[in-house]
């Protein structure tokens, strides 16, 4: 077993993409304009990160999870079994679970909005991306007991409701900043 886990590692693979997306905005910045690129990049880094904190144990590397202690479902239960802080915010776990999926939105919507009548489609395809994400992420905390999460479709209520707030605010940032002006 290779042991990987803990906020340092987080933080590291945080970082690293980070890099990698400032690579890729660099490299499509003359052909899709500052803002579209810039965009594009910060919106594949925001999915990133979500992966890094909900996918990397927060706690360290995870040890053996034995069979008969791994759920075999979700919780269905409203609130389910997120406790009510989480390491890095004092505020509920369900806070952050939203808060964490508004940039994305937000960032798709002005990755999108240079082509304007493209983005009619895209940003509603987009969000059932989001959404599709979230389910992955939750069905990966299932499947991978030993990342000792949980699986919870509180989560995915939580997350599509953060991409959500941000696809309303990308539309609010989009009218201001005009990127369909940048082609």
């Amino acid at each position: 077993m290779f042991p990987i886990g803990g906020v340092g590692v987080m933080l590291l693979g945080i970082v690293l993409s980070g890099a990698v997306c400032l690579l890729l905005h660099l490299a499509l910045r003359g052909r899709l304009g500052a803002l579209t690129s810039g965009s594009l990049a910060a919106f594949v880094w925001s999915l990133t990160v979500i992966g890094f904190i909900t996918l990397i144990p927060a706690n360290g590397a995870p040890g053996v999870v034995p069979a008969e202690g791994r759920l075999d479902t979700c919780s269905w239960d409203i609130g389910g079994p997120a406790p009510d802080g989480f390491w890095i915010f004092s505020g509920g776990q369900r806070l952050l679970n939203t808060v964490v999926f508004i940039p994305s939105g937000a960032l798709l919507v002005l990755a999108a909005a240079r082509r304007t009548r493209g983005a009619f489609l895209a940003v509603p395809i987009g969000l059932a991306l989001l959404t599709a994400y979230s389910v992955g992420i939750e069905v990966t905390q299932l499947v991978l007991a030993r990342l000792d999460r949980a699986c919870d479709v509180t989560d995915v209520v939580d997350n599509v409701l953060g991409a959500a707030i941000g696809v309303g605010i990308g539309l609010l940032l989009a009218l201001v900043l005009r990127p369909w002006r940048s082609r």
